[in-house]
């Protein structure tokens, strides 16, 4: 019984996540990081590494919707595609240099600077 509530609480925050993905294109981290972390204690590194490689099916499915109703500028795209490419690269491979105590407070200060630039701008 514990097992099932386990998958439903992760299914939920799932849920929560794609659903936040669709409707403001982020939910990975924001979300999923901090349920992980807390509600089912899975190290920090862990936790990140596992909202990266959630991104991939929400942002095909997304983009797929997104493009057929017109929305994708696909020059901007592949631009921003490229950098992002490299930068994902190097990030990952950074995520190993840092405790998960340090990675926790980076990306809390990420999202706390994410969200005052959102609020007044």
């Amino acid at each position: 019984m514990r097992n099932i509530r386990s998958w439903s609480k992760m299914i939920i925050i799932g849920f929560i996540a794609g659903l936040i993905n669709g409707v403001f294109g982020a939910g990975g981290g924001i979300i999923v990081v901090p349920a992980l972390t807390n509600f089912f204690d899975v190290p920090q590194h862990k936790a990140q590494a596992t909202a990266i490689s959630i991104i991939l099916p929400f942002a095909i499915l997304s983009s797929i919707v997104y493009y057929t109703k017109g929305f994708v500028d696909l020059p901007t795209t592949f631009k921003v595609a490229i950098g992002g490419i490299i930068g994902s690269y190097i990030g990952s491979k950074s995520l190993t240099k840092f405790s998960d105590n340090t990675l926790r407070k980076i990306f809390g200060t990420f999202m706390i600077i994410a969200a005052i630039r959102m609020v007044f701008s």
